[in-house]
């Protein structure tokens, strides 16, 4: 679904100007008359490579904490900063476990929730191996707001007093107590408490176009809007400086793009502190301010400038690897820091470097050494025009060794949201699927973040119709490669883009050859009721972007390919988690009894430890040997057993 920035997190895992500058549509690709042999890989080969969930160095800066799926479900491992071998911190073989950081006296912080269901809880692991749930509750979600400054106390979030609505709490590290520092009364995120602890930075969101940032004073009891504007402007709080003078504050302030901001607060000033042509995705200073580290989403890709904050000018890191660096945590001295580094064809590895040595050191390798990197596709930034001739951008993965004359299936890969964005990450099931000679295209429609803040408003209101148009023309560019049967294009997606699957079988039944739904939403007016609690103002956000299930009851009726499954006649395969808290099991269980009513073959797998996305690696391989052999099935006419 749609969401503020700083919530991407918070909401687990897993929304452009026709006028804007854009290179050029490039021509379509020419084969190769002499290709060359790429080996075949398996699934399982696939899946052997490494997912990591978050790294952090310890307080003497000597270890590294991090959590990989490496055995098959994430747990904590940690290594010496300098290299060597993991140890492994926790077995967990049910939930996943992801990894907050060290305390100052050494112990560990991880999140983890109970086979899906996204109610996250913070536990204490202490050097001896035992464990403290700090959050105990059965109904309620907690989640981790960051150490304090002073590094005596950390921060968190929890929905225990009220469903719908965030408090914040400070959990003091001497006596593992807690208090309320910000009773939430509705419709706000909190967000960075000053290090003097006066201050707590809100952001109230509006509409998935429109939002405040507000400062809290726990002194006075008041509370102030620091973004006062006219019209729909995207502010979002993103920190305080270490000394607590100033707050970062990102918005779309006249401007397609997020910059960031520094409001002083004492003067009550805001100036400009960076800016680029594309999303600023973060911008946070290390802990004593030397160092400014800002991301920017330059047209699919992360790009990672390390700012000295006293010169603002750019800091050179030697020998760093090629690809993006993401993830990147300094310790407290600001000498060390860890980071990952990957690219759409390179899966994430895991990294330090010393800034007094310039020593770069990998830690741990993300690849399946069995993988020849060389038969991997590295993704290629395309643009094409729409019905409307406003530009769609996407990401076109080629098989290699294609002969000359010869024409592959192709699938569209359709992201999450409706605002999410498919970046130029590694993908594990589309090298798979490419290495198999399926051409993957993976569309960002109109609606997607990342593109200008007009590009992002243009499907609202308009989910199944504006962006789905989009995805149908996308088949013309597939058809004017030369190497792609336009007979032969299915459409897949999880979320929002197991949704657009749905609608693309359902409101265009003669584009798409087959579709393949993960997790996808198939009745707006149930999924939009059954939101969980604690999404708290981002319903009303969802309401006005996509319809309100009361006052729009008919035209959310219309788009929901539930009530319109009579027009399916293009094999389907379904793939949903008994315990998604979004997408509710039930969805995929009546679409799945419906269609098979038209006679049309479908297929359906569900995953009884699985909520809104994959966690366990076993679960994967299932789901995408299950792709791999529907596609070679309907697509190829054969099956295989991949």
């Amino acid at each position: 679904m749609k969401q503020q920035p700083n919530l991407l997190l918070a909401l687990c895992a897993l929304l452009l100007n026709t006028a804007q500058a854009l290179p050029p549509r490039p021509r379509p690709a020419t084969v190769v008359s002499a290709p060359t042999a790429v080996k075949q890989y398996t699934i399982e080969q696939f899946m052997k490579t490494i997912r990591f969930g978050g790294a952090a160095l310890s307080p003497d800066e000597q270890t590294v904490l991090f959590s990989s799926n490496q055995d098959g479900v994430f747990n904590l491992y940690e290594m010496p900063f300098g290299g060597g071998t993991p140890k492994q911190l926790t077995f967990s073989k049910t939930n996943a476990i992801f990894a907050l950081g060290y305390l100052p006296d050494g112990r560990v912080l991880y999140s983890s929730d109970g086979g899906g269901n996204e109610l996250t809880h913070i536990y204490l692991r202490d050097q001896n191996g035992s464990v403290t749930d700090l959050t105990p509750s059965t109904t309620a979600k907690f989640t981790y707001n960051g150490l304090s400054q002073d590094r005596k106390s950390f921060y968190y979030q929890s929905n225990a007093r009220n469903k719908a609505a965030y408090d914040l709490y400070e959990m003091d590290l001497a006596t593992m107590t807690s208090r309320m520092i910000y009773q939430n009364p509705g419709g706000i995120f909190p967000g960075d408490v000053s290090p003097n602890r006066r201050y707590v930075s809100l952001t109230k969101p509006v509409s998935t176009l429109d939002a405040d940032v507000l400062l809290y004073d726990t002194q006075a009891n008041t509370t102030q809007l620091l973004t006062k504007h006219t019209g729909e402007v995207d502010n979002d709080a993103w920190g305080f400086t270490p000394d607590g003078s100033k707050l970062l504050i990102a918005t779309d302030d006249g401007s397609e793009y997020k910059h960031v901001k520094v409001y002083d607060l004492q003067s009550g000033l805001a100036t400009v502190l960076d800016k680029a042509n594309w999303d600023i995705q973060n911008d946070y200073l290390s802990h004593k301010g030397k160092y400014r580290i800002v991301s920017v989403n330059n047209d699919a890709r992360t790009e990672l400038r390390l700012i000295d904050n006293r010169t603002n000018a750019p800091v050179a890191l030697a020998g760093m690897p090629a690809g993006d660096i993401t993830g990147l945590n300094l310790g407290d001295s600001e000498e060390r820091m860890v980071f990952f580094v990957n690219s759409s064809n390179a899966p994430a590895s895991l990294y330090s470097y010393d800034f007094k040595t310039r020593k770069v050191t990998p830690l741990v390798r993300g690849i399946n050494p069995e993988i020849n990197p060389a038969d991997l596709v590295q993704g290629q930034v395309i643009r094409y025009k729409s019905f409307d001739g406003m530009e769609i951008p996407a990401l076109l993965y080629k098989p290699k060794g294609l002969k000359a004359g010869e024409k592959r299936p192709a699938m569209l890969l359709i992201h999450g949201g409706p605002g999410g964005q498919t970046r130029l990450n590694y993908s594990g099931q589309v090298q798979y699927l490419v290495n198999a000679g399926y051409v993957i295209l993976a569309v960002n429609n109109r609606g997607s973040s990342g593109y200008g803040k007009t590009f992002y408003a243009a499907d609202d209101r308009k989910h199944g119709d504006a962006d789905l148009r989009d995805c149908v023309e996308s088949k013309k560019f597939l058809a004017q490669t030369g190497y792609v049967d336009p007979n032969k294009i299915g459409i897949m997606g999880g979320s929002y883009g197991g949704y657009m699957t749905l609608a693309g079988l359902t409101f265009t039944p003669d584009e798409f050859a087959v579709g393949v739904d993960i997790f996808g939403v198939a009745n707006w007016l149930r999924t939009l009721n059954s939101m969980p609690e604690w999404w708290g103002p981002q319903r009303d956000a969802m309401f006005k972007e996509i319809g309100h299930p009361k006052a729009d009851s008919v035209a959310l009726y219309n788009k929901s390919p539930l009530f319109h499954t009579a027009r399916i006649k293009k094999p389907l395969l379904v793939i949903q988690g008994a315990n998604d808290p979004r997408v509710l099991k039930i969805e995929s269980d009546e679409i799945v009894a419906n269609v098979k009513k038209n006679g049309i073959p479908v297929e359906y797998v569900t995953f009884s430890d699985e909520g809104h996305g994959f966690v366990k690696k076993e679960n994967e391989i299932t789901a995408y040997k299950a792709i791999r052999e529907f596609l070679d099935k309907y697509l190829l006419d054969k099956q295989t057993n991949p």
